[in-house]
């Protein structure tokens, strides 16, 4: 059965979306409990304490045996996404810990537009009149934040645009999820324990310096990581690819609010006006995915 005749499935799919984007909205309220680790030591146990977890995860589901039929390619571009995810960690751990959870959360509303440029330069997709739209609109906002607080938004740009080809590579990879992700942990955990061991002789690293409840929180980091993952890789399987790109706005949608309620970050008139552009620019790029789907399952009705 699809998604849309399975209801049961649908709802498994709904639940396990709501699980994903619903953590990762709650990061900003997780991360700043790691200190004083800085954002690199806390990329650093992130990477290593997934690595552990999905290396469990993949002997239980009997996953291992698919490492034999990786080709050279398939490890390159695993490398990237290593790459891409450790960049976009690192930048986001430093954000929520600094005051800048507001920025962070611009950079999630901006990816799907990324995305969608991503696809045009990369897969050679063609842009629809709606969605050409809702990209100058976001741009128009991205424009007047950086206008009027005197500098690019470089914060949400890194992540977006990182996070986006993250999602591009992950689109070409021909792996399974659970398999991708412990890998990505593997390729960029040599470098991870190569700097938790020098933090450690030059007596600056914080995980065993704080007590057993600090210690305990940066060992979460896995679970923290990992899990959302998986959560999120199996509402991609029960889901309409419409349902899940609305359900990300969440996301974003809960990190700002963080923000603003809990961390008191400045938002000045003008601040207001560049995030009203990107919602309405967001609100004409969702119209436009539900038109399509719904003409899509009309057509499809039509030919049975």
């Amino acid at each position: 059965m699809t998604e849309q005749r399975d209801p049961g499935r649908r709802t498994t799919g709904l639940l396990y979306g709501l699980g994903a984007y619903g953590a990762w909205g709650l990061y900003p309220a997780y991360f700043p409990l790691l200190k004083p680790a800085g954002a690199v030591e806390v990329l650093a146990h992130r990477i290593v304490w997934t690595l552990l977890l999905m290396a469990v995860v993949l002997v239980v589901m009997r996953k291992l045996s698919d490492l034999r039929s990786l080709t050279r390619r398939t490890w390159l571009l695993l490398a990237a996404a290593s790459v891409l995810i450790c960049v976009n960690w690192l930048v986001y751990v430093w954000a929520v810990s600094n005051g800048h959870v507001v920025d962070a959360a611009l950079g999630y509303f901006i990816n799907p537009l990324v995305t969608v440029l991503i696809g045009v330069v990369f897969f050679g997709e063609r842009l629809h009149r709606a969605q050409l739209a809702a990209v100058l609109i976001a741009a128009a906002g991205v424009a007047i934040l950086t206008v009027t607080t005197g500098r690019i938004p470089a914060i949400a740009l890194v992540l977006a645009i990182s996070f986006g080809l993250y999602g591009a590579v992950k689109k070409v990879v021909p792996v399974d999820p659970r398999v991708s992700v412990g890998l990505e942990a593997a390729i960029a955990a040599p470098f991870a324990i190569g700097f938790i061991m020098v933090l450690t002789l030059r007596g600056d690293a914080q995980f065993a310096n704080n007590g057993a409840g600090h210690a305990a929180l940066m060992i979460l980091c896995g679970p923290v990581t990992a899990l959302p993952l998986l959560c999120f890789a199996a509402a991609a399987q029960r889901l309409p690819l419409v349902t899940l790109g609305l359900l990300q706005y969440m996301t974003p949608s809960l990190q700002m609010i963080w923000g603003v309620a809990v961390g008191h970050e400045l938002m000045p008139p003008a601040r207001w006006g560049g995030f009203a552009l990107i919602w309405v620019a967001l609100a004409v790029f969702s119209a436009d995915l539900l038109s399509r789907a719904r003409r899509t399952r009309v057509a499809a009705a039509a030919r049975r």
